[in-house]
């Protein structure tokens, strides 16, 4: 007879090392953000 059990999570999401790559993530997305943004007011703003 087979039991039934859940299956368990991956990770804990309350880990540090989960955290501080989540937080790692976030600065890259936001540092792309930026970067773009920078590039579209270079492009605007080159005098022509």
């Amino acid at each position: 007879m087979t039991t039934q059990r859940s299956p368990k999570p991956l990770a804990d999401p309350n880990r540090p090392v989960e955290r501080a790559v989540t937080a790692v993530l976030i600065l890259a997305a936001l540092a792309g953000v930026a970067w773009i943004a920078g590039m579209i007011y270079t492009v605007v703003a080159w005098p022509l």
